[in-house]
C-alpha cells in the first residue's frame, strides 16, 4: 500500500527509513522510534504517519489525517491566490490635435480603468508633420496627469519612442 504522492510527501509505508522522530496528533514530541513502532502508533490512532521534515536526522514524522492535511493546504493556497492582486495595462491613444470633448471622454475611460485597479498607458501618436507639435503632446500628457492626480499617480513619465510619446498611470 505505497501511497506516494506527486507532491513527494511520503506517508505510512512510503517512509523508507529505520527510525523517525515522532510527533503525536496533539503536537507533543514522542521521541525517536523505529518506523514499525511509529506506524503501529499511527494505526492505534486510526490516522496516517506523514513525513513532515524528510531532510532532518532522523526524519520528523507526525501522526495526522493526511486527507484533511491536503485539504487544508489547498484551502491555504486558494486564500493566498484570492488575496493576490492582478492588474492589466490598458492603452488610451490620443493625438496632439484631439478635441476638448474627446479628451474628456478618454479621461472618463482612464478613470474607469484606474477604478478597476488597472494601469493605463496614455499614448500620443504623431502622424506626418504633427511631429513638430511634440511640445503640444507633452502638454497634453501633463494635463491628463494633473486632471487625474487625485486617483492616479504617474508611474512612467512622458517619453518619446519613434513617432509616439507615452506615459503610464497607476492607481493611487
Amino acid at each position: 500500500m505505497d501511497r506516494r504522492r506527486p507532491d513527494t510527501t511520503r506517508i505510512n509505508q512510503g517512509i523508507r527509513v529505520r527510525e523517525v522522530r515522532l510527533i503525536d496528533p496533539e503536537g507533543n514530541q514522542v521521541g525517536i522510534l523505529p518506523i514499525h513502532q511509529a506506524l503501529a502508533q499511527a494505526n492505534d490512532y486510526g490516522l496516517d504517519l506523514v513525513e513532515i521534515s524528510p531532510n532532518a536526522k532522523p526524519p520528523v514524522c507526525k501522526i495526522m489525517d493526511y486527507g484533511r492535511f491536503k485539504y487544508e493546504q489547498t484551502k491555504k493556497q486558494q486564500e493566498a491566490k484570492k488575496k493576490q492582486t492582478t492588474f492589466q495595462i490598458k492603452e488610451i491613444k490620443v493625438r496632439p490635435k484631439t478635441g476638448e470633448h474627446d479628451l474628456e471622454t478618454k479621461m472618463g475611460h482612464i478613470r474607469k480603468f484606474i477604478d478597476r485597479k488597472d494601469k493605463v498607458k496614455v499614448t500620443v501618436m504623431f502622424r506626418g508633420r504633427e511631429i513638430t507639435l511634440s511640445d503640444r503632446g507633452r502638454e497634453l500628457l501633463q494635463y491628463i496627469a494633473e486632471e487625474l492626480e487625485e486617483i492616479a499617480v504617474v508611474e512612467q513619465y512622458p517619453k518619446f519612442e519613434g513617432r509616439t510619446m507615452m506615459m503610464v498611470l497607476a492607481p493611487r
